[in-house]
């Protein structure tokens, strides 16, 4: 039942924050504008918990965007009860050269939340504030 809520909660999250004018790309499997979506559909019962959002204005829009974050905890790791953002840019791949993260898909702007079991409309409202 969690897991469900989890993607639940990630599939509002995801759909809400498509045309949100701070962000240059959503992924998420289960979002018909994602490349894979009619893999992903035939393949998974749901779409997963994890959201990848990539913020316009790159690395600094993206350190500004979750030192706002108000609710949602940053970590490392994603996984948890609880809603976690990572910057993958200064965190997990902060090793590799800026042309390694760019050849695995990390853009200095992009930023995964791993959605939690809080509310879906307190998730979005934490997101969306932060990015104003």
């Amino acid at each position: 039942i969690r897991m469900d809520r989890h993607c639940e909660n990630a599939l509002f999250v995801a759909e809400a924050l498509e045309k949100n004018p701070a962000l240059e790309n959503v992924s998420y499997p289960f979002l018909k504008s994602h490349p894979h979506y009619a893999i992903a559909k035939k393949q998974m019962k749901l779409g997963g918990g994890i959201i990848t959002i990539t913020i316009k204005g790159g690395y600094k829009a993206a350190c500004s965007f979750l030192d706002k974050l108000k609710m949602i905890r940053i970590s490392p790791n994603l996984g948890d009860a609880r809603s976690i953002a990572t910057h993958p840019a200064s965190s997990t791949h902060c090793k590799l050269s800026e042309e390694e993260r760019l050849a695995v898909g990390i853009t200095p702007g992009l930023v995964r939340v791993s959605i939690g079991l809080e509310t879906k409309e307190d998730i979005l409202n934490d997101i969306v504030q932060a990015l104003k």
